[in-house]
């Protein structure tokens, strides 16, 4: 046994100094470190009777070794740098004065079983429904995971604002885009949009930097949300394990009663049956391994959701210094310069624009299609400098008051309304190749872009005028609008129509059968109307792929559903001879290839 006296029959004895006043403790710090509030006398505070003041002046070494272990404890618990693994599963924050202190959130309250099943059925899901492809499943797999991550949130006492409820909307409307179109380029944008839209949702930044690393922000949480649920699991299930005992049974009932009523009614019916056939997945033997790693992606995807909703990394603590400001005419002189260039181009632009094509053929002797192909790429690249020398130029402008203010609103005002011009004239000239030689996957990806590049020049503009706090998050809405409109338009059934409208017009001879033949199920309507043998061989691969798969029905598109109901009353005919000859008698496309046969456009 020790020779010193236990805890319980000593009193406690004040250490020296201890009249000293002392600055007052944060709570959390008081809290963490077990000390009493200021207006509740502690333990060490009360003078036993009988004791004298020299008697709880000197604590003995036993006590002065206590009181130091007590000390580093209750540092420890208030905030003393620890493990990083430690601060993701939701153990005592950091205290670090750097950046880590910016960024890290509090740790997140213990999972709810809500937030547990959430996470539990995107894993479910995202197993037997995301194995066969792309379609309404992501929707399907997306719910439980908002859900999720809903619940995290709620328990961390975030709030739902306007601008989380647009990102969180935004996605799920992006998701939207594999449910209703085959094409595997707008869905991949769409998927890709969708995923950024969800990381904003979640981190809530407003900043550059902010949006920038806050739309890839969701990948910081995986390996915390994993250790903060595995963590959640075991503390919930030490402490009820009567009611995950009571939970599995109940599952295992159900599924049980499920299995038997099923097999009987299908059995009975044949209708039923097939119903029954088309609603559930195939299961597999060789698919397990495929399906065993959606569903550990979907349990991770879904964890790192929550963990990011509950305690989300602060990404608008990045902050980039602001440029030395320059003198008025340094600054300015260039830009003023840049402005009478782009004047003078514009000036020649609306002439030619407004019916001067006589006057330049005269001149460069080149075609209207050949003009406007010549300079496209040429405008493109300079909307996109413009925007940089642009953001160049805040950065390094002259901040001294309301003159300077004015000085940069006077400059790079006119700069992007010129720029816009700029932008009108490619589009102009891109309208104009496409009139004579039709529209094609890249001419319309390159015009959607140089669109929405006149729509951050319009923010740009506004920003000037309103501010430009909400210009970061903006630009964001904006080229996520962009991906949505684009994929609600259905780029390839808008190919197919316009060069079947240019074939029926008589503006074209022919249509390029090789190019049209490639396109995906969405472009079927389109080419259903071309007549014979035109129709079946622009249709002929791509019925092959519609009617001989046998994807299930959440991973098809309503534009593959569509195809297939259109092929199946009309299919093919012929057993392709004429097509040879159809091709070789498709219109080009106003480029004479060079001898290795590559046309970027």
């Amino acid at each position: 046994m020790s020779d010193q006296p236990s805890e319980a029959s000593r009193p406690p004895e004040k250490p020296r100094g201890a009249d000293t006043p002392r600055p007052p403790e944060p709570p959390a710090a008081a809290e963490a470190a077990g000390t009493p509030a200021a207006n509740e006398p502690g333990p060490s505070e009360a003078r036993p009777v009988g004791a004298t003041p020299a008697d709880t002046a000197r604590p003995s070494p036993a006590q002065a070794s206590d009181g130091r272990r007590q000390r580093a404890q209750a540092a420890q618990q208030a905030g003393q740098p620890g493990s990083p693994w430690q601060h993701g599963a939701g153990a005592p924050a950091a205290k670090d004065d750097g950046m880590t202190a910016r960024l890290r959130p509090p740790p997140p309250p213990l999972i709810r079983p809500a937030v547990l099943g959430s996470v539990l059925a995107t894993a479910l899901l995202s197993a037997l429904f995301l194995s066969d492809g792309l379609g309404v499943n992501l929707l399907i797999v997306a719910v439980p995971a908002s859900l999720a991550a809903f619940f995290a949130a709620q328990a961390a006492g975030r709030r739902l604002r306007p601008w989380t409820a647009t990102w969180a909307v935004g996605g799920l409307a992006l998701l939207a885009v594999p449910a209703l179109r085959d094409a595997g380029w707008p869905t991949f944008l769409a998927v890709v949009s969708a995923f950024a839209l969800g990381s904003l949702a979640l981190h809530g930044s407003r900043s550059w930097p902010g949006v920038l690393i806050g739309s890839l922000g969701l990948f910081d949480s995986v390996v915390p949300g994993i250790i903060w649920g595995v963590r959640g699991i075991r503390a919930r299930a030490g402490g009820s394990r009567a009611n995950w005992g009571a939970t599995l049974r109940t599952t295992a009932v159900a599924l049980v009663l499920l299995v038997v009523f099923g097999t009987l009614f299908a059995s009975a019916d044949a209708a039923f049956a097939e119903l029954l056939s088309s609603l559930m997945p195939e299961a597999s033997v060789g698919a397990g391994p495929w399906r065993t790693l959606l569903f550990a992606l979907g349990l991770a995807g879904a964890l790192a959701a929550a963990h990011a909703a509950a305690a989300p990394v602060r990404w608008d603590g990045l902050t980039v210094r602001p440029g030395k400001p320059r003198g008025r005419a340094e600054w300015a002189l260039p830009l003023i310069v840049l402005n009478l260039l782009f004047a003078a181009f514009i000036t020649l632009q609306l002439v030619v624009l407004f019916g001067g094509y006589d006057k330049v053929r005269d001149v460069t002797g080149l075609s209207h299609a050949e003009y406007a192909r010549q300079g496209f790429w040429q405008l493109l690249w300079a909307t996109l400098l413009t925007l940089l020398v642009i953001a160049l130029a805040l950065r390094w402008a002259p901040r001294g008051g309301t003159g300077d203010r004015t000085l940069v609103r006077s400059v790079l005002g006119p700069l992007c309304v010129l720029t816009l011009v700029v932008v009108a004239s490619a589009l102009r000239r891109m309208d104009l190749y496409v009139d004579e030689y039709g529209l094609t996957r890249l001419r319309i990806s390159v015009a959607a872009m140089e669109l929405w590049l006149g729509v951050v020049l319009i923010l740009i503009l506004a920003a000037g005028v309103f501010g430009a706090r909400f210009l970061p998050r903006a630009v964001a809405v904006s080229a996520a609008a962009g991906v949505l409109a684009f994929g609600l338009i259905s780029p390839d059934g808008l190919i197919a129509e316009q060069n079947v409208q240019r074939f029926e017009d008589g503006r074209s001879t022919s249509i390029d059968i090789d190019y049209v033949k490639d396109l995906s199920a969405d472009a079927v309507p389109a080419l259903d109307r071309l007549p014979e043998p035109e129709r079946s061989c622009a249709l002929r691969f791509i019925q092959n792929d519609v009617l001989h798969d046998d994807t299930p029905w959440y991973a098809t598109s309503w534009g593959e559903a569509r195809a297939k109901e259109i092929l199946e009353k009309r299919p093919v005919k012929g057993d392709g001879s004429d097509c040879y000859r159809v091709s070789r008698e498709g219109p080009g496309d106003g480029y004479e290839p060079d001898d290795d046969g590559y046309d970027p456009y």
